[in-house]
Parts: C-alpha cells; structure tokens; sequence
C-alpha cells in the first residue's frame, strides 16, 4: 500500500538507479516527491509571433514545420536537427542535438507547440530556437528544478499516478474555519493543482494554500517557543539606576537616543521572572557593544554571571579586549574561553566571553543568569538550548546581529524574539565614500592607496575565494572570481612590493589568523587581503580604504557588512567596489551601495533583488528554505501571525491533527 513514508525506489519506473537520482534532487520518499514543487509551468495555451520573439527570452509558439534535416558534427559524435518552423507573422530555425528520432515525428507541415529559448546564429545572421518541449494540445506543463538524467518529463511521469491516490494519501491538517476564513483549498487539491494544473489560476490558488502553509507552520513554531518560554522562571534582577548613571558618565563617548533606548528595553527584561529573549539589531559602528555591555553590569549587580559568544575566535579577542577596557572601573572579572586559550574561570569570572567551545556538553557555570549572542543567527536553536537549560532558572537571553534585516524578514525569521532596533548612528561618525571603480581606473584607484597608506592609514582588500580552482574544476560562473592567495602575490610582488601586506582566511589555523589581525590592529601591517571572514565586527580604527573585488559577488547586506569595517575613527574612510561583471542587475545593485549609506535600506533593497534564499545570514538562521510563500508578502506574514498566536493562546491541543503536523515539522527540519 501506498503511504507518504514510501521510499521512492519502489514506485513503478523508479527503481534503484533512478531513486540514486532523485535522491540529488533530495527526494527519498513519495512526500518528498509530492512537496518537490514545480520552479515554473509552461503554458502552451498561450503562443507567441515569431516576429515578436527577443533573444534571451523562454517563449512558446504555435507553428510548422516547414523545413527538417539531420546532419551530423565535424567528428561525427554529435547529431543535429534542424528545421525551420513557420507561423503566420515569421519564420525560425530550430535546433535539437542527439534527437534523431525527431525526423519521423516532427513531419513535413506538422503543426505543434514549441517551448525553448531564443538565441541568435551569427554565421547566418538569423534567430534559432533551442526547444525544450513540444506538445500537439494547448496544456500547462510543470517544469521543475533537473539534474543530470533526470528530466521534467521523467517526473511527471513519476507523479501523476501518485495523484489519482492523493485523496487516501494526505490528511489535511489545516482547521476547516481556517481554510474557510482564509479562503484556501483543501492540501490535496492543492497538491493537484501544483503539478498538473488544467489553467492558469488553479496555479496560483495551489500557491496560495502551499505558500500559507509554509509561513503558518513557521509562526505557530515561533508562537509555541513563546508561549512555552513564558512558563519557565529567570533570575529576577533588579536596577540600580546610580550605578548605570555612573557607568554612561565616565564613556568616553554620548549615548545615542536609540542606545538608551535599547538599553532601557533590556533592562526592563533582565527586570521580569520571565526569561528575556531579545534580539538587538542595529547597523554596522551603531554600537550595540556598550548596549550589552550595560546589561552584564546589571547582572553582575545581582549576583549573576553572564556569558558572551562570538562567532569566531577573532571577534571572541576583540570583545574581551574591548569590553574588559569598558568595564575597568567596574571591578568585574572578564574571562575568556575559546578553543586555543581557556584562560577563563568557570566558577568565578562574572563575565566569560568565548566561541563554540562554550556550548561543550562537560562545561558547567555557576550562577549563570545572562546570555548575550553576538550574531545570533550564526548559532542554532539548540546550541542555545543547551546554554539555557543549566540550573533551575533559565538566563536571560540578548541576541545581537549587526546584519539589518527588513522588518517582514525579522517577523518571520526571529518570531519568538522582542526585538530593540538602533536605528542611529554615533553622531561623530563620518560617511563612507563609495565609489564603484571601472577596470580602466584599476591603476588610479592603486594610486590613492599608495597615498593612504603614505598618509600612516591602513587598507583591507576582500576577494570571493580562498584560491583559484584547478582550471578543469572551474565552473563557467567562477572564472571570474578573484581568490584572496592570488591577490596577495599579485599585490605584494606587481603592485605594492614595498608595502608590508598580510593574507586572512578561513583555513588558517586559529593562533595565524589571530596573529594576523594582531599585526594589523598594531600597524605592523599596511594591506590585509582576506576573505569573507572579515565580514564581522573587526574593529581597526586606523583602516580608511575597503577595496572589495568581485563585489557583484556578494549580497548588498554583506557588502554593507564589509564597508562597515572601515571608517570607525576620525579620519575619511572609503570603500572601493570592483566588479568584472557588466550586467545590468549588477550595475543596479552596486549603484545602491553607492547612494545609500543605511544598512536597513540597503537589506530592503537586497531582499527585493535577490529574495529572502539569498538573503546573507538566512542559511544559518534555522528558517527552513520556502519552496512556494515569499518573505516579500508583508500581509500573509502578518495573517499567519496573527492566526498562529491565537490558536497557541487557544491551545493548540484542541487541534490534534495541526500539533501532529507541528511536531512533524520540527523533526523535519530540526530547525538549528
């Protein structure tokens, strides 16, 4: 009997070899199967003129064929078919390869439905169409995502029968007065719809229900983690306004409104026997640093330890460097713990800063009260678990990102959290200039390094790669992308041979890439060539020039991210965009990095571009990958909030058939 949990390799026309396939594609089971959605439906209903066709357009069009013949490539492995297929406004030729068979189909003044791509002969001046599909009725086709040897024919092929079964199959989980209030159709039929849909709109009303679903199931899981944190019990601490008044007074710098304002939300928390769960997000020098900072003093007033994470070893450095001079009047005891120095006292020290190697399962704390995560989304939910569940209370948890995330994005990814936003920045802060450099302004750009660098300043250059690939492992969209190792030789040997220039990347050992940064914090070092792994919180107050190659690399939010890592002293700082690429997306998205300096505006604009998949940080965050919803659509969002949090308040009990969906989901997922 067929059941969802059904290894595909026992369907008819599957088998082992085949399932090995599919199983690429992620699909093991007949649920897999049916959830693997279409990535767009062809629709032969609607042919196109020939006379209007552009190249680089997909188009379907209604036509004969007027002309066909076979021939065969130089050495003869290859064949090819050619026809010339006609309508009534035109004429174009069609090409095929490795199809000989298509001679006795597509006959002499046939007429089909051609689906392919436009391009362009340039020996004969003339338009060709590659085909994908040819069909003889006017039909929607689902064409999905391939792999090598397994084509949308072959799926669909494998689905359809599977469908016929779908009413015995799929037990919706969805309340009937949801499916009322919310106008959607029932799993089955949307299941239906989605692969073998007979018009147009039975497509977008099987997106409505399968994209509803993704974005509920997220909000009833983020509306359940809320609900049950509510429960547990946190160390009640309370405020002692003097000492923070003390505290500000005697920072070297002003408070910005939207700091204190943070803070204060923070405080308010850490006030409750409810465990805070915060998330602090601010831009890049906004200075969410002290904002926690103060939260560590309120704990350690109150008898409690607190613990800080770092995403990597260097900024787990740089945060007790920074924080420990912070709190130097404050007689509280800083350690710190990371995988090459444990330096810190478990029992003793009031605050304990470190990396992963905080979360070892052997590692017990004293009167642990406070969790503060810098770049939260780089920790999964249950590492955070793990910190939380020592002891009888629950500490306080303060989330902190420095990656602006639109407001929809933040609803959705971060749904059990508060969130506090530093919106404003520290007024001495100067604006980045940002230009984008043309590759026949390479040599000028060197130039204004030289004179920086001259000038005692200090400069990063970031590339996309550690280093190149083997020239037969290239793929054809990385041949252009700039590897740290090779700009290093070429900066130290042609360009500034009588600079001192470092090299910073992920595969150095951790006592190297510390050593590295320690000579450039000091100024022993003019350049540091790196990778992406400088993205983060590196703080250099010295460093005036961010030179990014292969800037069309990487995301808005991340080139933010790196332009972020200059310009936190007093001198002008720059940022230098190069790029190979001459698209017009590209042109857009580094004209937007050009004109707009807030990062908040900046991630708006990336998520609209490049869509929450590739949003930066996204992958790390636990938020599974949505096939059909679109982190776009502010309304489902807020829709499927709303609903979530009633039936939590409800009780989700009463609906035994969405809690067993729920907890499917969480096993699925695992969500980390």
């Amino acid at each position: 009997m067929l059941e969802l949990k059904t290894q595909v390799q026992y369907l008819n026309g599957v088998g082992p070899i085949m399932a090995e396939k599919l199983q690429r594609l992620g699909i093991k089971t007949v649920r897999d199967l049916l959830f693997y959605f279409p990535k767009r439906w062809d629709d032969f209903s609607k042919p196109q003129e020939i006379r209007k066709l552009q190249i680089g357009q997909d188009v379907i069009i209604k036509a004969k064929v007027f002309q066909i013949k076979q021939s065969r490539t130089r050495r003869k492995w290859m064949s090819i078919i050619e026809a010339i297929l006609t309508d009534d406004s035109g004429q174009i030729k069609a090409i095929w390869f490795n199809q000989a068979f298509l001679m006795k189909i597509l006959t002499l003044g046939s007429e089909w439905l051609f689906a392919g791509r436009v391009g362009f002969d340039r020996n004969q001046n003339v338009k060709t169409l590659n085909v994908f599909q040819y069909e003889k009725d006017p039909i929607i086709l689902s064409i999905y995502a391939e792999t090598a040897g397994l084509t949308s024919k072959y799926l669909r092929k494998i689905i359809k029968p599977i469908i016929s079964q779908l009413d015995n199959l799929i037990d919706d989980f969805l309340p009937p007065d949801i499916l009322k209030s919310e106008d959607l159709i029932d799993l089955s039929n949307a299941l239906k719809n989605v692969h073998f849909p007979y018009k147009t709109q039975d497509i977008q009303i099987a997106k409505k229900r399968l994209g509803f679903d993704e974005l509920f199931l997220i909000s009833l899981r983020m509306s359940k983690i809320k609900k049950e944190l509510a429960t547990e019990n946190a160390p009640k601490m309370e405020t002692d306004e003097k000492l923070l008044q003390d505290f500000v007074l005697h920072l070297p710098f002003q408070l910005t409104d939207a700091q204190r304002r943070s803070a204060w939300e923070i405080i308010k928390d850490l006030n409750r026997k409810i465990p805070m769960n915060r998330l602090l997000e601010g831009d890049v020098g906004s200075g969410k640093t002290v904002v926690a900072t103060m939260a560590v003093l309120v704990a350690k007033n109150n008898n409690s330890q607190s613990v800080w994470l770092a995403p990597t070893e260097i900024l787990a450095n740089q945060h007790f460097q920074n924080v420990s001079k912070t709190l130097a009047l404050s007689k509280i005891r800083v350690g710190l713990f990371t995988s090459a120095n444990k330096k810190a006292d478990l029992r003793k020290d009031d605050l304990i800063i470190g990396t992963h190697a905080l979360l070892q399962k052997n590692l017990s704390f004293n009167r642990l009260g406070l969790i503060i995560i810098d770049e939260q989304h780089r920790f999964g939910v249950k590492q955070r678990a793990h910190l939380r569940n020592q002891g009888n209370l629950i500490p306080h948890l303060l989330s902190m990102t420095a990656t602006p995330i639109p407001r929809t994005l933040a609803l959705t990814l971060y749904g059990d959290l508060d969130i506090s936003i530093i919106d404003e920045m520290p007024r001495n802060r100067k604006k980045i200039i940002t230009r984008v450099v043309k590759p026949e302004e390479r040599q000028k750009a060197y130039e204004f390094i030289k004179d920086q660098i001259k000038n005692g300043r200090q400069v990063f250059v970031i590339c996309p790669l550690i280093e190149a690939k083997e020239k037969n492992m290239i793929n054809l969209f990385e041949a252009d992308r700039k590897s740290a190792v090779q700009e290093f030789e070429k900066l130290s040997r042609n360009i500034f041979p009588d600079l001192k220039i470092g090299l910073l990347h992920g595969k150095l050992q951790s006592k190297e890439k510390a050593e590295i940064m320690r000579k450039f914090a000091q100024g022993k070092l003019d350049i540091l060539v790196s990778t992406a792994v400088v993205e983060v919180g590196i703080d250099i107050a010295n460093a005036t020039v961010m030179m990014i190659e292969g800037a069309d690399r990487f995301g808005l939010a991340q080139l933010h991210q790196f332009r972020g890592r200059v310009g936190r002293g007093q001198y002008q700082s720059f940022c230098f965009l190069f790029s190979e690429d001459p698209s017009e997306n590209t042109k857009e998205r580094l004209d937007a990095m050009v004109n707009c300096n807030n990062g908040f505006q900046l991630a708006e604009i990336d998520l609209q571009m490049r869509g929450p998949g590739e949003f930066v940080g996204i992958r790390q965050s636990g938020l599974p990958d949505l096939k059909i919803a679109s982190l776009s659509d502010i309304v489902l969002i807020k829709r499927t909030r709303i609903l979530a949090e009633k039936i939590v308040t409800q009780g989700i009990e009463k609906y035994p058939k969405l809690t067993a969906k729920l907890k499917e989901y969480e096993t699925q997922r695992h969500l980390e």
